[in-house]
């Protein structure tokens, strides 16, 4: 089972593993998890086939039980995807005809990402892609909700050790206490901002 670390700032997640085709599906799910997370599921299934064909060009080229890198991270409209790799050759894109077993992949790549391409790392290689994921309602306001706890975790000094889900929840939670904090404060009914939130979040989610 792949290890998973995230660098919330950057929303970039870090997912090691070993080249194995048993550790393909448990990779894929973990990509499929983070993106659950960050609130962009739309681009699960296109990530989950891409990180599919990038392990297991790992596994055919490089090698059963090599060490290999996926990164994920969202910027905005676009999900980048990189696999790192201990092995120095770039691929290149060749034709490939109903016969061809190899090249598949990266044609693959090529029809569903946005941009696609290979850099030499000092260690070996990154194949990466990225995958459009548009910016709806519910992305704008994902995008907007990280920033705030990112903002407020560093104004907080909340340590950023342990396990991202946990932290951010935690956050969460003290954030909305804040906010009702100050909505009393201003003679506001804090019950009242709560429905009101939760009558905005269910209209949105109906619509969606």
């Amino acid at each position: 089972m792949p290890g998973i670390y995230t660098e919330d700032v950057q929303r970039r997640c870090v997912l090691p593993f070993e080249a194995l085709p048993s550790e393909v599906r448990p990779l894929r799910r973990a990509a499929a998890a983070q993106l659950n997370q960050w609130g962009v599921p739309t681009a699960r299934d296109a990530t989950q086939l891409v990180v599919t064909e990038l392990a297991t060009n790992v596994i055919k080229h490089v090698g059963e039980g090599s060490a290999a890198t996926l990164i994920l991270e969202w910027k905005r409209e676009v999900l980048r995807v990189e696999m790192h790799d201990k092995a120095s050759e770039l691929p290149s894109l060749r034709a490939a005809d109903c016969a061809s077993e190899c090249g598949r992949g990266l044609h693959l790549l090529a029809a569903m990402a946005v941009d696609w391409g290979a850099v030499a790392t000092a260690i070996g290689k990154a194949v990466w892609c990225e995958i459009e994921l548009g910016q709806d309602a519910g992305c704008l306001r994902m995008e907007r909700a990280a920033d705030a706890l990112e903002t407020y975790r560093l104004r907080s000094g909340a340590p950023q050790q342990g396990r991202c889900g946990a932290a951010l929840t935690e956050s969460a939670v003290e954030l909305i206490a804040d906010l009702l904090h100050w909505t009393s404060a201003r003679g506001l009914d804090p019950d009242d901002v709560l429905d009101r939130a939760q009558m905005h979040y269910e209209a949105e989610t109906e619509a969606a």
